[in-house]
């Protein structure tokens, strides 16, 4: 009766309750124990098939499962779901680390003949071997002990992070009249009433979840509420929150996860985190990062300058504000925009209700990959979320290609910010010999739809939220499309950290072109498409700000690439970030203010030491879409013979070969710098 051991294929999301979770996983874990003896055993044969036949089969099960717990908790968080899920955790984490770790098992993939292997096999192999070496396996005695106390310590530490985060984030709420809220827009002001009058208040209920606090941020004219707002978000979980919040300080948690991480690297030897953490990424050493990040940093600097001053310049002649303070720069960017440009993006977001973007993402999808998406039906978390399933059609019919569950909209107990993660992988099983087709989460947090005079309203994207969805569907497409058949290299299993986010980033490129976005859009009112005066508007504003918000990008990078490398873990960390600031941007926060608390990226979301991905992937994934502008039709549309080109190569190579490989194959040759500066109007 538990539905985290149902045979079903795809999770039991509505039926899924805390007090299922423990039983579940502790019989998961006894099972896949067993698969462990079983293939260790000394008359067991050393042979890829018969070993995933037992083991593998064995731990899918258990990462399905407490899969499906994991994704329940970021979206759908309670007490006493979180009680269940931290109970499980410890038990999970050792599993997982010794299995990594295990001798026994390590002998054996050391003894499979690699030749009798196709070439996926061979790639699998190459990387398990790897991470055997990185998970412990070659320690001993007390070493190896160490190692796995600090594997489940590290998790222990790194999701009370994430739950510090989640919950000073959900704690604060500020009730405002309405003659403060001037500026702020229709749509957020009707969501903030609503969400005052559900608790019996008066006034208008702001909170810190982005589609709340962003808005507030850009169009409130009034400087003291956005200085309320600020302050609270940028002293969340940290010791310079107001008093009632700082139960969440997550000071503590980094500097322990920091000592940790060193640990770790000295055990396996390594002198810090980032020679470790770049092991099996695509970039040499955390030298050559480093100096990347740099070398981007001083290529952007004269563009950011400009940047500020052009801001600096505006708020005292326009606006009248002398000085800006740090809540007032989201404000007077907006204005800057709107009176350069003569647009506001509140004037954007009218045309890009929720249900037209996503026939207009699809419609791209479909016309690139060669595939047809409609609505499927699966159980579901939360009445919001859609299920959706990929077929390729041909004269013989329709085959299944991958499916994808879409939770978009920003709720209590959800995790912020947008990510893509897999429910299982594309796999020719070996324990039936059938196809197992991939399935994907893809989340946003995007504002829901309200109700205005008893008629209920679509969701409104702004034009960075639709970029957001086109960054996730390039994830999903990556590990949905693939057609690698063996588990750990198929979609997105096995591709270096700093290669993952091409997909991603590509896909972003696509909602700055006027052939794909015209389908996409509809004014929530009249209907009418977005007019191409306007557009041209947009696109004249493209690189807004670039400059500052590329170092905005290497800042961030920069401080998570040095923390994992010549910080002290037991030393105060915000010296290191002052550094940092000095050193690359050209805007300071308050002394107050504790960004790093929340850096859930690096803290929480296994980017430690990879930050520095995102830029690194986005060189690779705008030269990438430079084969698309190449080619484009009259017409400006992409030519489907290059998509075809960069689906086989690219995402439906997944991991089965290294990333580099894969990109020579779409472009002939290594990837080059030129096209991003381009794109981000920094070409000299």
């Amino acid at each position: 009766m538990n539905p985290l051991l149902s045979p079903q294929t795809l999770p039991a999301f509505d039926a899924i309750r805390p007090e299922h979770v423990e039983p579940a996983i502790d019989t998961l874990l006894a099972e896949a124990q067993t698969a462990l003896d079983t293939v260790t055993a000394p008359t067991f044969e050393a042979q890829w098939t018969a070993i995933a036949k037992v083991l593998d089969v064995a731990t899918e099960r258990l990462g399905i499962a407490w899969g499906a717990v994991s994704h329940l908790n970021s979206v759908a968080d309670t007490p006493e779901l979180r009680a269940a899920y931290n109970a499980a955790l410890p038990k999970v984490t050792e599993f997982w680390t010794r299995l990594g770790a295990d001798e026994r098992l390590y002998a054996k993939y050391k003894a499979i003949a690699t030749a009798t292997l196709n070439t996926e096999q061979q790639q699998a192999h190459k990387n398990a071997m790897r991470n055997f070496v990185l998970g412990g396996a070659e320690l001993q005695g007390a070493a190896r002990e160490r190692f796995a106390q600090i594997q489940e310590r590290q998790a222990e530490l790194s999701q009370k992070f994430s739950e510090n985060t989640l919950d000073a984030t959900d704690a604060f709420s500020y009730y405002a009249r309405a003659d403060e809220l001037d500026g702020v827009p229709p749509d957020v002001q009707q969501a903030a009433r609503a969400a005052a009058e559900a608790e019996g208040k008066e006034g208008y209920k702001l909170t810190l979840k982005m589609p709340c606090y962003l808005p507030v941020m850009q169009f409130a004219t009034s400087s003291a509420l956005r200085s309320v707002l600020y302050r609270a978000y940028a002293t969340r979980a940290s010791e310079q929150a107001a008093p009632e919040f700082r139960q969440f300080d997550n000071t503590a948690n980094i500097k322990e996860i920091l000592a940790l991480r060193l640990e770790e690297s000295r055990l396996l030897g390594y002198p810090h985190f980032g020679a470790l953490s770049v092991v099996p990424k695509m970039a040499e050493s955390a030298e050559s990062v480093i100096h990347f990040l740099r070398d981007l940093a001083a290529k952007a600097r004269p563009y950011a300058e400009k940047d500020i001053q052009d801001l600096r310049d505006f708020a005292r002649d326009t606006l009248g504000i002398a000085e800006p303070r740090a809540w007032d720069w989201s404000f007077i960017g907006e204005k800057l925009k709107e009176a350069r440009y003569a647009f506001s993006e509140q004037e954007v977001k009218q045309y890009f209700t929720a249900p037209k973007v996503l026939a207009g993402l699809f419609k791209i999808v479909e016309t690139l990959f060669d595939v047809e998406i409609r609505r499927d039906t699966a159980p579901v978390w939360n009445a919001g979320v859609e299920f959706y399933r990929l077929e390729r059609v041909s004269p013989q019919g329709r085959t299944l290609v991958g499916q994808f569950y879409l939770d978009p909209a920003s709720r209590s107990g959800k995790r912020g910010g947008a990510w893509m993660d897999d429910v299982r992988a594309r796999w020719l099983r070996p324990d039936t010999g059938a196809l197992q087709t991939p399935v994907a989460h893809l989340v946003c947090n995007f504002a829901d739809g309200v109700e205005i005079n008893g008629i209920r309203q679509p969701a409104l994207l702004s034009h960075d939220d639709v970029t957001t969805l086109f960054h996730e569907f390039g994830h999903g497409l990556h590990h949905m499309l693939t057609q690698v058949n063996e588990h750990d290299v198929s979609g997105i299993s096995g591709v270096e950290w700093d290669a993952v986010e091409l997909p991603s980033q590509f896909m972003e490129n696509f909602c700055w072109e006027w052939s794909v976005l015209k389908h996409m859009t509809a004014h929530v009112d009249t209907g009418e498409p977005l007019p191409r005066a306007l557009f041209d508007k947009m696109l004249a504003a493209k690189n807004f700000q670039s400059g500052m918000q590329t170092l905005r990008q290497i800042e961030f990078a920069l401080f998570d690439m040095l923390l994992h490398t010549s910080h002290a873990p037991e030393a105060d960390y915000l010296p290191l970030l002052d550094t940092v600031r000095r050193e690359v941007a050209v805007l300071q926060p308050p002394e107050w203010a504790r960004s790093a608390n929340t850096f859930s990226h690096i803290f929480a979301g296994g980017y430690a030491a990879g930050y520095y991905s995102y830029k690194w992937a986005e060189v690779l994934s705008a030269d990438a879409y430079a084969a698309f502008e190449e080619t484009a039709g009259e017409d400006g549309l992409p030519n489907p013979e290059t998509g075809r080109k960069y689906r086989e190569a690219i995402l439906e190579a997944g991991g089965s070969r290294p990333a580099m490989e894969s990109f020579k194959a779409f472009r002939g040759r290594e990837p080059s710098l030129d096209a991003l500066l381009r794109h981000q109007g920094m070409a000299s």
